[in-house]
């Protein structure tokens, strides 16, 4: 093979190694999280997530017609019995108002809980687990844009009971004194659903006592029993939910090639940080030698 050849195919190698196919799946490759970047990018997410949501109009006209069609359809299908569970569990004062506290603070506390979880025990998967809720919640914000649905305690004459408004508790941030603060016609999909549902496969996946397996498993089951006694979702909300999920696991196998849980549990730090101060960062570990083998006139190489 002449020069010419050899040169085209070192620069083809680098290339590879370096902004090519090679360099894309360094970037798909799990990483040690840093944790002022992700309360920042945390923070900053929630924050264009409310943004985007409320930004998105209040089309009550379409978003009645759309209940009205979800409620038939439902009908049909012989499941629409959201309103004899919200009547049934309204009547159980002390019950009602827990889900109304319930609704309003564990979808936050619960997520952001097992975020906090992931980043100290599972650093190598938690990129991927939060790239799955991240793209969950996008397309979330795509469905509201799209199809703009009245929950079931706006209905007109479907009978249900606000039960906010109801007990005077601070249970939803679109009822009460907080209606104008949130658009009260972003019910499908429902995001109670997709990020309870994340929280409790994750747990369910990678705990290992068999107790809090168990409550992973619950967390979704509680929180759809709770959402419909509220009368905040319907049952096809849910669904809507759950298919959110599935896109943004979806989304996260394709860039890192796997589920979260397969992924390593840890990722060992980069060796830059393990290198004296000294040292460059383009001189061979072989030839640094341990102090104690420098002090005894040891002159077999460290690296092997």
């Amino acid at each position: 093979m002449d020069e010419a050849a050899l040169t085209t195919n070192a620069g083809q190698n680098a290339w590879w190694q370096g902004g090519g196919p090679a360099g894309l799946r360094s970037l798909r490759s799990p990483r040690r999280p840093r944790i002022w970047f992700e309360i920042l990018l945390i923070a900053a997410s929630y924050w264009v997530y409310s943004l985007v949501r409320n930004a998105v109009p209040e089309q009550k006209a379409e978003a009645l017609h759309n209940a009205d069609w979800i409620w038939s359809v439902e009908t049909y299908l012989g499941i629409a019995v959201e309103q004899t569970v919200n009547h049934a569990v309204n009547s159980v004062t002390w019950l009602i108002v827990s889900m109304n506290y319930y609704y309003a603070t564990l979808h936050f506390i619960v997520t952001i809980c097992v975020l906090v979880w992931l980043f100290h025990r599972h650093p190598g998967r938690y990129a991927a687990a939060r790239l799955a809720l991240f793209a969950t919640t996008a397309v979330a914000l795509l469905g509201y844009y799209l199809y703009p649905l009245a929950p079931p305690r706006l209905m007109n004459g479907g009978h249900f009971i606000d039960t906010v408004l109801v007990h005077q508790t601070w249970g939803s941030m679109a009822s009460g004194n907080f209606k104008n603060m949130s658009n009260q016609y972003a019910a499908m999909p429902s995001m109670h659903i997709g990020w309870s549902l994340w929280c409790g496969l994750t747990i369910f996946a990678l705990a290992s006592a068999p107790w809090a397996r168990i409550l992973g498993l619950l967390y979704p089951a509680v929180t759809l029993l709770v959402i419909v006694s509220t009368a905040n979702h319907f049952w096809l909300d849910a669904l809507g939910g759950m298919t959110c999920l599935a896109f943004g696991y979806a989304i996260s196998y394709a860039w890192y090639g796997s589920l979260p849980h397969h992924l390593p549990k840890r990722v060992p730090l980069p060796r830059g940080r393990s290198r004296p101060a000294g040292l460059s960062a383009g001189t061979p570990n072989r030839t640094r030698r341990p102090a104690t083998d420098a002090a005894a006139g040891n002159s077999s190489p460290s690296g092997v």
